[in-house]
């Protein structure tokens, strides 16, 4: 089994934004817009958006918001916009610990920042058998409801919300 690699974490910045555009490219099957690029810098928080380095490379990047939790707007989840490692790198726990560094950052502001967060949670395409696994068995995420006609331009178009209860 190849071993954990050692990887640093780093600012997504107007200054190195197109290093992420060209992360998504290489991982996914839909290309983002530019508000999904812009939204990313404005938030200026590294603890939820962050690129992956390794031998002073980008290798991977996760991008995380808050969002109201559905069903009760004074509550809020973390929502798991994009995790991606280039091709090359995966199985070498780099998506690991991008999740890692994310929960960690959680666990550090749950009493203050994080205050009203419940869960988290990202949508994850019904035919992404390896992205289901990696959530459900490595964080105990729970594969919830399938939504149907989530995407628009891929096939299938259906999803699973994978969440996994914070508090």
């Amino acid at each position: 089994m190849p071993k954990r690699l050692k990887i640093d974490f780093g600012a997504i910045t107007d200054n190195n934004v197109e290093m992420l555009r060209k992360v998504n490219a290489a991982c996914f099957p839909i290309s983002y817009n530019d508000n999904f690029y812009k939204d990313v810098v404005a938030r200026k928080n590294e603890g939820l958006n962050k690129f992956a380095y390794f031998g002073g490379f980008v290798i991977g990047a996760v991008c995380t918001r808050l969002e109201p939790l559905p069903g009760d707007e004074s509550r809020k989840r973390l929502y798991i916009m994009t995790l991606g490692v280039l091709a090359a790198y995966r199985g070498r726990e780099v998506g690991t610990q991008l999740i890692e560094s994310v929960l960690k950052y959680y666990e550090e502001n749950k009493n203050d920042r994080f205050e009203e967060v419940d869960e988290i949670a990202l949508h994850v395409q019904i035919s992404n058998d390896d992205a289901i696994k990696f959530y459900t068995e490595r964080f105990d995420f729970v594969r919830g409801d399938m939504v149907e006609n989530y995407y628009r331009r891929i096939d299938p178009p259906h999803c699973y919300l994978l969440y996994k209860t914070l508090q």
